[in-house]
Order: C-alpha cells, then structure tokens, then sequence
C-alpha cells in the first residue's frame, strides 16, 4: 500500500498524515503500519467497494468522513 509507506514519511518528517482506505484493507493496513513500525496509527475506513456507488453516494460518505480527515491532520 503506497499510502501507508506515504503516511510514514510524512510522519517521520513530522507531517501529520491521514490515510483512507475502505474496510477490506483494514488487517494489511494494520500489518504495514506495524512492519514499519507505526503500530495502530490511524485510518479512516470506508465501506466496501466504493466502486459501485453514485457520485451522490460517494459525497454522501465523504462528507461523514471529513471531519475526521481534519482531526487527523491536525492532532
């Protein structure tokens, strides 16, 4: 998962990072944070698959996850 080796740069710069992922990816998520030595960082997780969803849909659920997003980043 490029986001999660992302989120670590970002982390060991300093740079808070907020990764999105949907639920089927939650345990290889779980299993590269701690490979790379970020045991339980953060996620948001959408439902899955995210494919199939309307444009209104996919807002819809962005907009419930936002503020999360900006928790994240600003923590």
């Amino acid at each position: 998962m490029c986001s999660v080796h992302n989120a670590v740069e970002f982390e060991k710069r300093g740079r808070p990072a907020a990764v999105v992922i949907t639920s089927a990816f939650r345990n290889a998520l779980e299993v590269q944070f701690r490979g790379k030595g970020m045991p339980g960082h953060p996620c948001i997780e959408l439902p899955h698959p995210v494919y199939y969803l309307s444009r209104e849909e996919l807002s819809a659920i962005t907009k419930q996850h936002a503020a999360e997003v900006v928790r994240q980043l600003t923590a």
